[in-house]
């Protein structure tokens, strides 16, 4: 089962106070991508300037991903810089440069048609919709947004998430979206304005899933209370910049490779999202998630499942 993410490949300058790392390999796609490679087949569209290297890309292609929709260009690649010394729960941004990615176009692959799952990451909702509306035959479709795309683009962003089946966001970005700082009402609003789920982020405490009636249409369950997923306590978070696109991409990357949506699988894919975001902060950029050991998901999936239970 094939996943096709839409996103950006970007380089990072981050600092925390575990030290600076300059110009390392990230972009949400890139994050994702990687989580979500050791679950299932990846496949990625993004765009690249003439400073993403060989080297850099082959951190994607010796995890099994296929690179052919990365267009490669004039230019420099989106650069961003943050720090997290203030705040490791949010980054402070330092520089923005768009780029190359100013002008991004998604160009879909022929190869890429048959791709059953799609994975919209933060990119303008415009975009969103037109890869939406190019790929109508996938059996599964999940997006990402920002605070920018819902404060300055919120009708175009009402038209994306009417073709969600799970929309991933942070509590912060729920709350801003629904315009209710309750977060059981604001998931009830956003899952009444198009999404058939919502999987709402709390960095290093963990994440909550919120269910319609459209959730599992398949078996008609209807998981009427929501799901909350646990985080791994770590004594040391080095760079949280790619945990919230490794979540997605471990969730994602489950659900892909399993038969059937059901609420057990979307439980366990709960569990293997906080597993990879887990893993995605132990380095700065993409470090840790490119050079994991599968028995080490297993060890880690093994930790999660004790921290829920009660006996």
């Amino acid at each position: 089962m094939a996943i096709l993410v839409v996103g950006s490949v970007a380089f990072d300058t981050i600092e925390t106070p575990s030290g600076r790392a300059e110009r390392c390999l990230g972009g949400a796609a890139t994050h994702f991508s990687l989580a979500a490679s050791y679950f299932t087949d990846v496949r990625v569209i993004a765009v690249v300037g003439e400073d993403f290297t060989p080297e850099h890309e082959a951190v994607l292609t010796r995890r099994g991903i296929d690179t052919r929709g990365i267009e490669h260009t004039k230019g420099k690649s989106f650069f961003w810089s943050g720090s997290y010394l203030k705040n490791l729960n949010e980054a402070q941004t330092l520089n923005t440069e768009l780029n190359v990615f100013q002008s991004f176009s998604p160009r879909i692959p022929a190869e890429y048609e048959d791709s059953e799952y799609l994975f919209l990451a933060n990119i303008d909702p415009v975009l969103q919709e037109e890869v939406r509306r190019k790929m109508p035959k996938v059996k599964m479709v999940c997006g990402d947004t920002m605070n920018y795309w819902i404060n300055d683009h919120a009708e175009n962003l009402a038209r994306v998430l009417k073709g969600l089946d799970g929309l991933l966001i942070n509590d912060g970005e729920a709350k801003l979206m629904a315009k209710d700082g309750n977060l059981v009402r604001a998931a009830e609003k956003i899952l009444s304005s198009g999404p058939k789920s919502l999987i709402v982020k709390h960095g290093e405490y963990g994440a909550t899933a919120f269910f319609s009636e459209r959730s599992f249409p398949s078996n008609g369950r209807v998981l009427h209370l929501p799901f909350r997923a646990p985080a791994l306590p770590l004594a040391e978070v080095v760079d949280p910049t790619g945990a919230g696109d490794s979540f997605a991409g471990g969730f994602f990357g489950y659900l892909a490779s399993q038969k059937e949506l059901t609420p057990a699988n979307f439980k366990k894919a709960m569990f293997y999202g906080g597993v990879m975001g887990s893993f995605a902060v132990e380095r700065f950029g993409t470090d840790r998630l490119a050079q994991l050991d599968p028995k080490e998901i297993e060890e880690r999936f093994a930790l999660f499942r004790e921290l829920s239970h009660l006996d």
